[in-house]
């Protein structure tokens, strides 16, 4: 067995309320007497800033908030963020909202810590070393990147999103409060959870780590397959199958609302060391051009994609049902559970209002073998796949499908 490892962010707390009793904690710990709080306007209006706003003036932390973060960010407004926190010279970044917010705050942590500009450092392993303190409060429940080793953000000359990997990029505290996401509207509230959903299937699919194809001379965040992200990976799926229905009917389902919180967070810890694959690799590009979220990109192209990785997971799909909460037959051969997983998940897809068709948001026929060409580009998340595209054609055939 090749070595594994494991990695989540330095301090994990989780719970109701977690934010007014630990927030102050977190800042304690650092010694830090200023923070750059990087948030947006719906946070702002919802009441959201104001309550990380409590427990740092409690704690005598000066702070400054940067408020315009919009979903998939561009490298502009990064920079435009990175700039402020400059100005202010905080001790620590917090990074308040679902994960273009964090992730924008890491890339602030990133840029105050080592200089240059945030495209310097896109790919695997580029971050030089340690970077700003960094504190995220995740507001939605899906992206996971409180505890993960990644920030997403968008290359707008070249119309792709692109992504930071790097172990410095861990937030030193997490602080994960089901609370704060009740003022999700339903339709952020679904397009998050399919994230997380997406994340754990992804991670439970991935390449085995004796299997890993790696380079010789590359460095790599992600491993593949290993026992502790599988785990992570079940119960983030489990607690999807049960909640995510239910925090989207209603937002002030709180029993739904907590599970849906430790499904993210279970599924960043299982994707941020397993890795993602095939389903994000062909989302970048989409997401890219028609500016669709995350998680509702990654949700449409979802089941298209465990097609596609069938025939060298058959056994883990077929487990998936399982977890989603579809009942064991004892007749059922592995390739048909398998596909009952596949109609499971379609189902979930419509039942939360995910868009089915790249043809419904935006996309026209003729920018998918551009998007083919994108996708197979990006070797760090081909690799992660369990079954690897052997050329443009086989990823342009994916995509066909789900138009």
């Amino acid at each position: 067995m090749r070595t594994w490892s494991f990695s989540s962010a330095g301090a994990l707390f989780f719970g109701r309320h977690a934010v007014r009793h630990h927030l102050r904690d977190a800042c304690d710990r650092l010694g830090a007497k200023r923070a750059f709080v990087v948030t947006d306007a719906v946070l702002v209006k919802a009441g959201l800033l104001a309550q990380v706003a409590g427990p740092l003036t409690a704690g005598g932390v000066a702070f400054d908030a940067f408020d315009r973060i919009t979903p998939e960010p561009a490298v502009e407004l990064v920079r435009e963020c990175a700039a402020a926190a400059r100005a202010f010279n905080p001790d620590v970044i917090v990074g308040l909202g679902g994960g273009s917010n964090m992730d924008t705050a890491k890339l602030v942590a990133l840029v105050l810590a080592h200089g240059g500009d945030p495209l310097d450092y896109t790919g695997d392993c580029r971050v030089p070393g340690p970077v700003k303190p960094l504190v995220c409060v995740p507001t939605t429940a899906g992206t996971g990147s409180e505890v993960s080793a990644a920030a997403v953000f968008t290359d707008t000359a070249n119309r792709i999103k692109v992504s930071c990997l790097s172990p410095f990029l861990r937030p030193t505290a997490a602080i994960v409060d089901p609370l704060l996401t009740v003022s999700c509207p339903p339709k952020v509230t679904a397009d998050s959870g399919i994230d997380a959903l997406t994340h754990a299937i992804e991670a439970y699919t991935a390449v085995d780590n004796d299997a890993f194809p790696l380079p010789s001379g590359e460095k790599s965040v992600y491993q593949g397959k290993n026992p502790l992200a599988d785990m992570m990976a079940e119960k983030a799926v489990e607690l999807v199958g049960t909640y995510l229905r239910r925090a989207v009917k209603d937002g002030s389902d709180l029993e739904a609302r907590d599970g849906m919180a430790l499904a993210a967070t279970l599924g960043g810890l299982a994707f941020s060391n397993a890795g993602v694959a095939l389903v994000h690799a062909m989302e970048y590009p989409v997401g890219g051009a028609v500016h669709v979220s995350h998680g509702a990109g990654n949700g449409l192209l979802l089941p298209f994609v465990m097609r596609f990785n069938l025939p060298a997971r058959v056994e883990q799909t077929w487990q998936l049902g399982w977890l989603l909460g579809l009942p064991p037959d004892p007749d059922d051969t592995p390739e048909a559970g398998a596909e009952a997983t596949l109609r499971e998940v379609e189902r979930l897809r419509a039942d939360i209002g995910i868009p089915t068709r790249l043809r419904d948001i935006g996309v026209t026929e003729d920018m998918l073998p551009g998007f083919a060409a994108k996708a197979f580009a990006i070797k760090r998340l081909m690799r992660v796949n369990p079954r690897m595209p052997q050329n443009e054609g086989e990823i342009l055939d994916i995509y066909r499908a789900a138009f």
